[in-house]
């Protein structure tokens, strides 16, 4: 199992930049990504700013959807939108790309648009459906078959890596591993919090069973009722199948989709961010909260210890008494600006969008050095 953690080797001609002309050897990349549009952005960016030039072809159904940019080509999923197809076609045709990344891809109607060239496809998660519809079973062979052709298969973490080893879209293929970036361009992320404005624990994105709200609450209610609470709110930030009957004291629930600009300034004030999940590969959550310098609070599962600072450790899925300590610690402002601090520190010197390019880039670059080699 290949490990892709290793620095890209980068065209001769290569200009930086964030608006950087593509070099003339370096890779055209196509990367279809119908749901995961910021993610994508952010690193399809980082790849360009490096001379690579890069077609992501996307859709409007992600919340931080805004207007096209110049390298984006944005599909109208319905079915009596058919034109727009046909013109994306065009588009890729005329982008010629050299390698392919396929990203969560679960609409037949996007196989085609990937062409014949080299392809690597993203898995993000254990759970072959990742959150999306199930698939029938016609639906899962075929993508199962055109997963299994890929040149390359790329995951976010060790764990995630060893899980679906074994799947029949993935078996066969080589299995590669990168540090997984934060979806919040940098470009948005707001000054460094310091410890008078820090208030609150948040709970942000998809409100899942994943999440362990439960046992989170349980151990809430212990720190409330405690001697460390200072008056903070636990704040839920997001949508998705929770279901409470009533909500406990200081604990406020913001429902529906939300825009990163504006929940930002939120998240970056918070003294903890609780990522306590019962079941995950890993999680945007806990690279965001870093980025923003917000101490992530995880639990043992997944690939969740492998992205968590050494001085936060993991607290168990079931220890409500440690969850408790951990809220109680964090309670104090400076105490969690500290931890937040080391967050920052350990994103910027793991995770930042650069070093999961660096991962990304070699794939590319290998499967596009093979092709070349295959055509030889």
């Amino acid at each position: 199992m290949a490990m892709a953690m290793t620095k890209a080797h980068l065209p001769s001609d290569y200009r930086g930049g964030a608006d950087a002309t593509p070099a003339s050897n370096a890779p055209r990349v196509l990367w279809l990504s119908p749901s995961m549009r910021p993610l994508a952005r952010v690193q399809a960016e980082a790849l360009r700013g490096r001379g690579v030039d890069v077609l992501l072809v996307t859709t409007d159904q992600h919340p931080e959807s805004d207007s096209a940019r110049d390298y984006e080509l944005v599909l109208d999923p319905r079915l009596r939108s058919a034109s727009t197809w046909l013109a994306a076609q065009r588009r890729i045709r005329e982008h010629r790309p050299d390698v392919v990344i396929a990203e969560l891809v679960c609409d037949p109607r996007w196989i085609p648009l990937a062409g014949r060239a080299p392809r690597v496809q993203l898995v993000h998660d254990e759970r072959r459906e990742n959150g999306l519809a199930p698939r029938r079973c016609c639906a899962r062979a075929l993508f199962d078959w055109w997963g299994s052709r890929s040149a390359a298969t790329l995951t976010y973490s060790n764990y995630a890596a060893i899980a679906v080893a074994s799947r029949q879209d993935v078996a066969g293929t080589a299995v590669n591993v990168a540090p997984l970036c934060s979806d919040l361009d940098p470009t948005l992320v707001p000054p460094f919090v310091g410890p008078e404005e820090r208030r609150d624990f948040v709970i942000a994105g998809r409100l899942g069973p994943h999440k362990n709200i439960d046992i989170v609450l349980e151990a809430w209610q212990r720190h409330v009722d405690g001697g460390s609470w200072r008056g903070d709110e636990l704040l839920l930030i997001g949508d998705g199948p929770l279901v409470i009957r009533t909500l406990p004291a200081y604990v406020r629930w913001r429902p529906g989709t939300y825009r990163y600009v504006d929940v930002v300034d939120t998240l970056a004030a918070a003294k903890g961010s609780i990522v306590h999940y019962c079941g995950a590969s890993q999680s945007g959550v806990q690279l965001l909260s870093m980025q923003l310098g917000v101490a992530p609070i995880v639990s043992p599962v997944g690939g969740l210890p492998e992205y968590q600072p050494a001085i936060l450790p993991p607290v168990g899925v079931h220890d409500v008494a440690g969850l408790t300590a951990a809220f109680d610690e964090l309670s104090e402002p400076l105490t969690a600006t500290l931890r937040g601090a080391a967050a920052a520190r350990h994103y910027a010197d793991s995770f930042a969008v650069d070093h999961a390019v660096d991962g990304l880039l070699n794939v590319l670059t290998a499967v596009g050095r093979q092709a070349g080699k295959a055509s030889a």
